[in-house]
């Protein structure tokens, strides 16, 4: 079994490290992480200048680029064989309902799942690593059960997990993304130049929390594992589109 691993709050971060350490023995792991924190990169690609990878003192793959850079670097020509499965994370916050689109987290994965690869997200709700070890004893579980009944086909899983102690977390839900308000506002204010800079707002409260959604299962203290797609067509609107247009 070879898992690729990779993460968008850096090499460095401790998710990253407990991720790998939780994982440790189910297959021969490569750890390839962005040098610096890229949370809300999304898939975004660098095209505007070259990349370089290097190695870091703890022994991980260090890129000077997205989350997206990352794992098509390894698939594309730095890895002597595709991996059977990319993780990701564990992220520092959140990735539920619309935080989908701007994750880094999430891109990462997904960038193996474009290539055929099954693919895993793994999140911690709350910022700040409480209960860190739980998380990664969570994602050690879901990856034991991919490696012991793979999904049959290539399979795009956000699982966010909430920050509890182990015996306090509810077993894993199968769930739909749910919906945030808008963002709060943005937070202007100036340099020491005197120039106006904005700060973007904080993410906006669940709208839709409802049952069977990410936001109502964390809500209840479980594990939320939702299947994603990257089809944005919106097929109930075909019809009336053609209509539109003749």
């Amino acid at each position: 079994m070879r898992i690729l691993i990779s993460n968008d709050d850096g090499y460095s971060a401790p998710g990253l490290q407990a991720l790998v350490d939780a994982l440790q023995g189910l297959g021969e792991l490569t750890v390839i992480a962005p040098e610096a924190n890229h949370s809300g990169a999304s898939n975004s690609l660098t095209l505007s200048r070259p990349l370089t990878v290097r190695t870091v003192s703890n022994g991980f793959l260090c890129v000077n680029g997205t989350p997206s850079d990352c794992v098509h670097i390894a698939l594309t020509g730095l890895l002597d064989q595709m991996p059977d499965l990319v993780v990701s994370g564990i992220n520092n916050g959140a990735n539920m309902g619309d935080d989908t689109l701007y994750s880094g987290t999430v891109a990462a994965a997904m960038e193996g799942y474009l290539f055929g690869v099954p693919a895993i997200a793994f999140s911690l709700v709350e910022k700040g690593w409480s209960n860190l070890d739980a998380a990664a004893a969570v994602a050690r579980q879901i990856v034991e059960r991919q490696v012991a009944r793979p999904l049959t086909a290539p399979s795009l899983l956000s699982v966010n997990i909430p920050n509890l102690p182990l015996h306090e977390i509810k077993p894993p839900r199968v769930t739909r993304l749910g919906r945030r308000h808008p963002s709060s506002p943005v937070i202007r204010s100036s340099n020491p130049q005197g120039e106006v800079i904005y700060w973007i707002g904080p993410s906006g409260a669940a709208a839709d929390a409802a049952p069977g959604t990410d936001f109502h299962a964390l809500s209840e203290g479980a594990v939320s594992v939702t299947p994603l797609q990257t089809d944005l067509t919106h097929h109930g609107q075909l019809p009336r589109l053609h209509d539109w247009l003749a």
